[in-house]
């Protein structure tokens, strides 16, 4: 009896420890990593039956967390690692790419690109993503029960087409709008659905989030600034350049493109002497732009970055430095 007792008690204080998560504004990429406490005691079932998990289940800003290889393995799906750019990409069981990156919000699902609410994370080495976004990405469902500590999933099984069931029937079946479920699985109209045809039925929500496009010209414009100003700086100080002229885009008191921050004013010379024009950037910065524009930000709010051993006067030091990397400071 007091076995149990503890049991419950020790349960409803991790159900409330959510509830006070749930009520929380969104963490920074760092405090986010700081955070993602392990949720101990969690039963994992899939399709009724329990799972075996190698690594814990974890809760971030009232969310949680699953370990990206055990749910692709449990839902029969495979990943391969890239190390060069730091991405994972995962092949579900029913022919959809899945690209995440480490505390990258943005998710490449079948070569477009989405905003998920939180990033992925990796603790101890191991990649870890949103549950319910990765759940659904794998054409599967999740059923949480925090005061049971169960989580329940469920692999969804594609819709069949037949002479009855078309388009619209399983589209009402699946409660999806006809034109979504065609657009999910790559059909122009009702007419390309043939007997036979395999539906792919689960509609991610994050599909109704696409990522805010930007072109292959401030790509590279932004990658040639970022090789000049800190190509020999580490990649978190290249993705701290990029993400300055980035953050300037979106304060009032500065232009509203990439280009004009970069030719409007003194702070970048290079845009005036040639320099910029011959700036061949390396693997280390493309990944840092890359991932800057995809929404990873490792100093929000920064709209100045200086060398403070070279920068000197009453402007430099009046700002308010919001972190250091490597030779620059970061300020607003």
């Amino acid at each position: 009896m007091i076995r149990n007792s503890r049991l419950m008690s020790t349960r409803m204080l991790i159900a409330l420890f959510v509830m006070i998560l749930l009520c929380r504004s969104p963490l920074s990429a760092a405090a986010a990593l700081k955070e993602a406490t392990v949720v101990g005691g969690v039963t994992v079932t899939m399709n009724g039956e329990k799972v075996k998990m190698s690594d814990p289940v974890r809760m971030l800003d009232g969310k949680l967390y699953a370990p990206v290889a055990r749910m692709t393995e449990v839902f029969g799906a495979k990943a391969a690692w890239d190390q060069d750019n730091f991405e994972l990409t995962i092949h579900n069981a029913f022919g959809d790419k899945i690209v995440l990156s480490d505390g990258v919000p943005v998710v490449y699902f079948n070569g477009s690109r989405y905003l998920m609410d939180t990033a992925p994370i990796m603790v101890d080495g191991k990649t870890y993503a949103p549950l319910r976004d990765l759940a659904e990405m794998l054409h599967g469902a999740v059923k949480w029960n925090a005061e049971e500590l169960l989580l329940e999933l469920q692999a969804v099984q594609s819709a069949v087409v037949t002479e009855e069931a078309g388009l619209t029937e399983i589209s009402k079946q699946y409660d999806v709008r006809e034109a979504e479920l065609a657009k999910r699985n790559g059909l122009e109209n009702a007419a390309d659905v043939k007997a036979g045809t395999a539906l792919r039925v689960v509609m991610p929500t994050l599909l109704g989030n696409e990522a805010k496009p930007y072109t292959e010209k401030d790509y590279k414009l932004l990658a040639r600034i970022t090789q000049v100003e800190a190509g020999y700086e580490s990649y978190e100080g290249q993705l701290a350049v990029a993400n300055v002229i980035l953050n300037r885009v979106k304060d009032s008191q500065f232009p509203e493109t990439i280009y004009d921050v970069i030719y409007s004013g003194k702070q970048f010379p290079a845009a005036h002497n040639g320099k910029l024009d011959k700036s061949v950037p390396n693997a280390s910065v493309l990944r840092a732009v890359k991932d800057a524009l995809n929404g990873k930000n490792n100093v929000e709010d920064a709209v100045y970055f200086f060398n403070p051993d070279v920068s000197k006067g009453s402007f430099w030091s009046g700002l308010d430095v919001v972190t250091t990397i490597g030779n620059h400071s970061f300020a607003k």
